[in-house]
């Protein structure tokens, strides 16, 4: 079994259909799926009114299924169905409740209401009735759940079909995650998100959810090369660059050293090269390079990034070395390339290689990815990270206080501290992702990108 994967819809049907064929019926997993569902809502309600909203499908069937189990441990549970149900599980779920049924003109204000109208199978908008009721309830209900997705979301693509769908304050996905749980703007609407475990197992080249990495602390006779040395160049706007040499302090790397053109007043614990650049970077020490944050977008801009990829040594690219980038620099490169752009950067680099940029993040994510030869970590309120080989992972909701000048420049330096420290590109682009995002979540309120820099050492030290 695996808890990670995410499923498109087709995916997660023929996923529950290889355990029908292997002998359990879909009653059963309709049991199993409600049951741990009803878990959840039944923690939520600490014994207040619970109203299930049951569409036609097995989404509906669910409902009538956790609807049973609150009745059954004694708790205030009605149910209101916005259609009859309409597939044999359903029909055997309905028939095995037996607690109360409101017509729809009788719903009444109540505390909880589980969404169970329509789940991730849906594609088209929820009809004008359907949509009217569904809105009517959740505004007279404080707190509303939606099971397996929030109806009238496109569980591939994570759009809603309609405008003015409710928020969620809890979402509980079934079997497997859907792509809908990470991407905007769906994602918003989900509050927090709860996985039930059906017993699925793992799907051949699955996308996953990115989950906390386990490190391992020095070994007895490390030292700071063996853990690897990370050169971050400097360009135009040093604090940029400084800005991700804190974090990679923080995130694996032995020694972090910055490339300048003219000293810098630095933390005594960073050092600065003057080096000219086409001599250091001929030290076969350095396990990684960062170029990008603050490097400028004029000609000593390119002249750097295109000395950085003469040398065959694994890079991070951010910022404005994206824009800057072009196919021919990367002719030649044989070693794995981090590229992290957000949209304005991915629009770029879509041009650079003449793609269309067509389909969701997900999709164009992968198509970079392949066009390019990089790892592409497509970040933003939602982050996608694809691999040139296939592999896919997407990272769950960070915080909103992210959306500040410089946070991009601490992720950049937390994923190449990882890939300076010997990690696998695609795996360093992982880590890095949720250290950014744990370290979010460790700072206070209105976080600056330099408290968020420190913060990953805490992040870090949680992997440990």
């Amino acid at each position: 079994m695996s808890l990670d994967q995410i499923l498109t819809v087709a995916q997660m049907r023929d996923a529950e259909a290889a355990l029908v064929a292997s002998g359990t019926s879909a009653c059963e997993l309709m049991q199993r799926a409600a049951s741990g569902a009803a878990e959840w809502v039944w923690r939520l309600a600490a014994g207040r009114q619970v109203t299930v909203l049951c569409g036609p499908g097995n989404n509906g069937g669910d409902g009538w299924v956790i609807a049973e189990a609150i009745r059954e441990r004694g708790g205030k549970v009605s149910v209101i169905a916005g259609a009859d149900p309409a597939t044999d599980a359903a029909r055997h779920a309905r028939s095995l409740y037996q607690g109360g049924v409101l017509p729809v003109e009788q719903a009444t204000r109540g505390e909880v209401l589980v969404d169970c109208l329509f789940g991730s199978g849906l594609t088209r908008p929820l009809s004008a009735e359907h949509m009217a009721l569904l809105t009517h309830l959740a505004a007279i209900h404080h707190h509303v759940v939606a099971i397996d997705l929030p109806s009238g979301i496109d569980a591939d693509l994570g759009q809603p079909l309609n405008r003015g769908l409710p928020h969620n304050d809890l979402t509980i996905a079934l079997g497997a995650w859907k792509f809908a749980h990470f991407l905007m703007p769906a994602a918003a609407s989900m509050g927090a998100l709860k996985l039930v475990d059906i017993g699925v197992e793992p799907v051949g080249a699955a996308a996953r959810a990115i989950a906390q990495p386990q490190f391992d602390p020095p070994g007895a006779d490390d030292h700071k090369y063996t853990r690897g040395l990370l050169g971050v160049m400097v360009g135009a706007m040093p604090g940029a660059a400084l800005l991700a040499a804190h974090a990679a302090q923080g995130a694996g790397a032995g020694y972090v050293r910055l490339h300048a053109d003219a000293p810098l007043a630095v933390p005594n614990e960073l050092v600065v090269s003057t080096q000219p650049l086409a001599e250091a970077l001929t030290d076969k020490r350095i396990a990684a390079l960062l170029v990008g944050p603050g490097l400028g977008r004029d000609a000593k801009a390119r002249e750097k990034l295109t000395l950085a990829l003469a040398e065959q040594i694994p890079a991070v690219l951010d910022a404005d070395a994206l824009v800057v980038l072009a196919p021919r620099l990367l002719a030649e490169h044989q070693t794995p390339l981090v590229a992290t752009p957000h949209e304005g950067e991915l629009l770029s680099l879509e041009r650079a290689w003449d793609l269309d940029g067509a389909g969701s993040k997900v999709d164009r994510a992968v198509a970079l990815a392949l066009a390019s030869g990089m790892v592409v970590v497509a970040k933003g309120a939602d982050t996608v990270v694809a691999a040139p080989d296939g592999r896919l992972a997407l990272a769950h909701r960070a915080s909103s206080w992210l959306s500040t000048a410089g946070t991009g420049d601490v992720l950049a330096g937390t994923i190449a501290s990882r890939l300076a420290n010997g990690v696998d590109a695609f795996d360093a682009a992982c880590q890095g992702v949720w250290l950014h995002g744990e370290a979010a979540r460790l700072c206070d309120p209105a976080f600056a990108a330099g408290q968020l820099a420190e913060a990953v050492r805490a992040a870090y030290a949680a992997c440990l």
